[in-house]
């Protein structure tokens, strides 16, 4: 099954190919989906499922709670932290045409990371942490961006170096703070692990809109990722701005991860390998992969999300730690295959 998908994923991208996968990750979803806000200490079958939502049985006031203001919220959040972390991961690793880049190389998680963590120990309530994580992403993403530029240029080995090195900086800052205010340090270390259990459709609101248009924008502009990732010159040579395209891309993505961490902490592994899985079964053009590696990478927290919540219940796993156990043993996986 997986050879076929390989030899398929060489032919030529057409509109029913690109209609025919994106169908079905969509359903891939709507399944992970269902089983997601069924899950759980109290177990909905999609019957009750589809009756609390829409609003059919008034008499069952708990499972309609459990489901529209606890579950359907952190659904929602882990589909589009999901997908803001892949596609972020597929845009870094065509603008530094490496295949280990992936959101976090940057250092943009950990200057989020500081923001929470001072948002957190300054008791700044549950809307000042993901207001201070972005800012602190967006603080990073600045600073790397200035120390990237060589002659007017981004030059994306400085900007690699350059965010090694910010994210080892603030890396430290982290635990400087969590060793001096101790008093916060599980709150702290729950979102150096990633987790989505804060979830609620205030943060919803204020992440999904801007997830959802950047990755719009990334699609409809997807055309020069592939002539990029083939090489500056080539993409020159072929008519891509390429200075202004990549200055573009690294906003954009550096933009998703902040908005990602600003609401769910470090999550590991979907940036890094999503793209790697949708590029072997689908093929490297971004036309496709940028679209299918949201979906992908959505199914994919959601997954993890759920066992996060699940295995243990009523006591939950950090999801952080499930995408570490899954991705890098799977990343082994593809990598000694490829």
């Amino acid at each position: 099954m997986i050879s076929r998908l390989i030899t398929a994923s060489r032919a030529p991208l057409t509109p029913r190919r690109m209609a025919i996968t994106l169908a079905a990750l969509c359903g891939l979803l709507l399944v992970v989906g269902v089983v997601a806000l069924g899950s759980g200490s109290v177990h909905l079958t999609p019957g009750e499922i589809l009756a609390s939502l829409s609003g059919s049985s008034p008499e069952d006031d708990t499972a309609r709670t459990i489901l529209v203001m606890i579950r359907l919220p952190r659904v929602l959040m882990a589909i589009v932290v999901g997908a803001a972390l892949a596609v972020a991961g597929v845009v870094f690793q065509a603008l530094l045409r490496n295949p280990l880049a992936e959101p976090y190389i940057l250092g943009i998680s950990s200057g989020g990371t500081v923001g929470a963590i001072v948002a957190i120990t300054l008791a700044l309530g549950a809307l000042g942490v993901p207001l201070f994580s972005f800012a602190g992403s967006a603080a990073v993403m600045g600073i790397v961006y200035v120390l990237a530029q060589r002659r007017g240029q981004l030059d994306t080995y400085t900007l690699l170096l350059a965010g090694v090195m910010i994210g080892a900086f603030f890396n430290a800052a982290i635990l400087l703070i969590i060793a001096v205010f101790h008093q916060e340090l599980r709150t702290a270390f729950l979102w150096l692990m990633g987790n989505l259990s804060g979830a609620s459709f205030d943060s919803l609101g204020i992440v999904s809109l801007p997830v959802v248009l950047i990755i719009g924008l990334l699609w409809w502009r997807s055309r020069p990722f592939n002539l990029i990732a083939t090489g500056d010159e080539t993409a020159l040579q072929l008519g891509v701005e390429v200075r202004v395209a990549k200055r573009a891309a690294y906003l954009l993505a550096s933009l998703l991860t902040g908005a990602a961490v600003s609401v769910s902490g470090v999550v590991g592994f979907v940036g890094l390998i999503i793209p790697h899985i949708c590029r072997i079964l689908f093929g490297p053009d971004h036309r496709l992969l940028i679209p299918a590696s949201a979906l992908l990478g959505a199914a994919f927290l959601l997954a993890t999300d759920t066992l996060a919540r699940t295995l243990i219940a009523p006591s939950e796993i950090p999801v952080g730690a499930v995408t570490a156990a899954i991705g890098a043993p799977l990343f082994v996986y593809l990598l000694r295959r490829s």
